[in-house]
């Protein structure tokens, strides 16, 4: 099946529970649920206002985190397209992804790749950043890529992320122990 998108191109999209429908996030902001079987546009939502350039869902298809260049992360119900949670930044955030065990969210991003020649690491903003998935914190930053991040990932089982970067590498953290004894106060 074909699902043409005259308005605005498609620049991420994910499955839905049990399969029954996609969610396409927009170079508009706009994010649809289409069938899978007729390809029709179930839902809509409008929350970010530039494009989105990731969409991961998390372990349990429940929820899907959506990146853009609006410099945000926002968390959706994946059936009800509800907005829940949004992850603020300073530059453009180009992937997230939701942790399978724990309440947290990882962002990747920096500003655009073709202004990176024209500042120093620091100031690029090239560290993954970490959030509580409920109560919207940043709670930590991981550096090491001197580029902006195009991708994150948890692993499956929960005890380590990779991310991937416009400097060429790809970079796989293992969590400490503290990582998983860590509590936000609140």
């Amino acid at each position: 099946m074909t699902v043409p998108c005259s308005e605005s191109k498609i620049t991420s999209a994910v499955w839905g529970p049990l399969g029954e429908y996609v969610i396409a996030g927009h170079e508009n902001g706009e994010i649809n649920q289409f069938s899978a079987k007729s390809g029709e546009i179930l839902k809509t939502a409008k929350e970010h206002t530039k494009q989105i350039n990731d969409m991961q869902s998390s372990v349990d298809l429940t929820m899907v985190i959506s990146a853009s260049k609006d410099n945000t992360a926002k968390l959706f119900d994946s059936t009800s397209l509800d907005h829940i949670k949004t992850f603020k930044t300073e530059r453009p955030v180009n992937s997230a992804a939701i942790s399978p065990i724990m309440d947290h969210v990882v962002m990747g991003g920096g500003q655009e790749a073709m202004e990176v020649t024209t500042t120093s690491t620091r100031i690029g903003k090239f560290e993954a950043r970490f959030f509580h998935a409920a109560y919207e914190d940043e709670f930590g930053r991981v550096k090491g890529h001197f580029g902006p991040i195009n991708c994150v990932a948890f692993h499956p089982d929960g005890k380590s992320y990779s991310s991937g970067g416009e400097d060429g590498y790809t970079r796989i953290h293992y969590f400490d122990q503290h990582y998983f004894e860590f509590e936000l106060e609140g």
